[in-house]
Formats: C-alpha cells, sequence, structure tokens
C-alpha cells in the first residue's frame, strides 16, 4: 500500500508537470528510514528525561536545518533555530507546568515534537515569503528608504503582509477542525480509549497552542528578515 500511495503521488506530479516526483520518491524514502529508526529508538529514549531531551534537542537541529534550507541556505541555521525555539518552547513549558499535560517522558515528547514541526513549517513559509516579497519589491524598499524610513522599518513594511499569510494553514485548520477534518490528537486519543470529550479538549489544546507558536515563529523570522541577518545570496544589499 505504501508503495501505491508513493507510486500515486509521483504519476500525479508527473501528469501536472510539477517537477517534484523525485522529490516525492525521496521524501517517502527518508519518511521511511527514519520512522523504522526512530520506532526501534523510542522506547529507550522514553525511559530517561535526559534522553528525551537531548531527543528534543535533535528535533530542534533537524527543524532548523530544515526551514534554513527551505528559506536560504544551511549556514542560517542557527538562525532559522531562533523563530523555531522563540516559539516552541515557551508555549511548550507553559502548557506542562499548567499540568494540562502529564508530566511524563511520554506525553511531553509527542507535543515537543508537534509544536517544533509547527514552528518549522511556519519559519519556512513565512522566511520564503519575506525574501521573495522584498527581492520582488526592492524598489518599494528603495522608494521607503528616500522617504526617511530606516532600513528595518523600509523592509517591515514591504514583508510583514505577506509573511503574515504563512499562519493561513494554521487558522483554517483551527476554523474547520470537527466540520472538514478530524486531527491527529483527536483520534490517537479515541483510539487510546479516550471519551470524546478529552479527545476534544485534547485536540483544543493541541491547535491552539500551534497557533500561539506558529503567530511568534513568524513574527520573530519577519524580524530576522527586516534586520538584514536572515537572507539569501541576492539579498545581501540589505
Amino acid at each position: 500500500m505504501l508503495a501505491a500511495l508513493v507510486l500515486l503521488a509521483v504519476v500525479a506530479a508527473a501528469a501536472g508537470r510539477l517537477g517534484a516526483g523525485r522529490g516525492v520518491v525521496t521524501a517517502s524514502a527518508r519518511a521511511v528510514v527514519q520512522l523504522g529508526v526512530v520506532s526501534l529508538l523510542i522506547a529507550a529514549v522514553l525511559r530517561s528525561w535526559w534522553a528525551t531531551a537531548g531527543f528534543i534537542g535533535l528535533m530542534l537541529l533537524v527543524a532548523a536545518g530544515t526551514s534554513a534550507r527551505r528559506v536560504s541556505t544551511l549556514r542560517h541555521g542557527q538562525l532559522a533555530m531562533l523563530p523555531i525555539a522563540a516559539g516552541a518552547l515557551p508555549v511548550g513549558s507553559v502548557v506542562v507546568a499548567a499540568g494540562t499535560v502529564p508530566r511524563a517522558t511520554i506525553a511531553v515528547l509527542p507535543i515537543a515534537g508537534i509544536l517544533i514541526g509547527g514552528a518549522m513549517t511556519a519559519t519556512s513559509l513565512a522566511g520564503r515569503r519575506a525574501l521573495d516579497e522584498l527581492h520582488d519589491r526592492h524598489g518599494e524598499y528603495e522608494a521607503a528608504l528616500a522617504l526617511g524610513f530606516l532600513p528595518r522599518d523600509a523592509a517591515l513594511e514591504v514583508v510583514r503582509p505577506t509573511a503574515g499569510r504563512a499562519l493561513v494553514p494554521a487558522l483554517d485548520q483551527t476554523r474547520t477542525v470537527g466540520l472538514v477534518t478530524l486531527p491527529g490528537a483527536f483520534v490517537g486519543v479515541l483510539l487510546g480509549g479516550g471519551s470524546a470529550v478529552q479527545a476534544g479538549a485534547t485536540q483544543l489544546l493541541v491547535l491552539l497552542a500551534l497557533l500561539a507558536v506558529e503567530a511568534i515563529a513568524v513574527a520573530v523570522t519577519v524580524e530576522l528578515v527586516a534586520a538584514g541577518l536572515l537572507r539569501r545570496p541576492f539579498s545581501e544589499f540589505l
């Protein structure tokens, strides 16, 4: 079935001339290998808080590297980690400290993964859109400078509205939950023997935490782009 699904995705990409067929195969193969390794290691990781913390640190590193490659180059990995960590770590800490998530490794690790993944996606989308906009509308940026704007303020005038659209996927998922989709947390609690009320409460926690995480990540990403710290080779003029 897995092979058939990958083949279907490749055929669809080829039929639409999307140029993503190879990427589909590569991503699918990586998912198989990575989930296989994680499945073997996760039981050992969850036995120790230190191992769990180390695994969360690894998640952050991989997420930062992924976003850095999507937005600019891998050498900006440290900068890409800032919005991801600024969003995921405070929100995750508040959720755990409040007792809404059991203070057990088997609960903390998945929540951390969900939040880091959301922050990574928001950082990648916001960074790409902000840099694309700054490149395409460079004349407006220079016009703002000519009017007396500081470089940061001029860049923000150009990139902020478009980068803010990186929140659209999270907003749409939150708006339509229960009507269009039943996300993973809801289904997972039901399959684990929880009640529908518990499943709904868990899913609400995840969705609203993701909104907070992604809003923070987008805001920090926009500031990094406006400050000229997160950039592409063609953006060295910032």
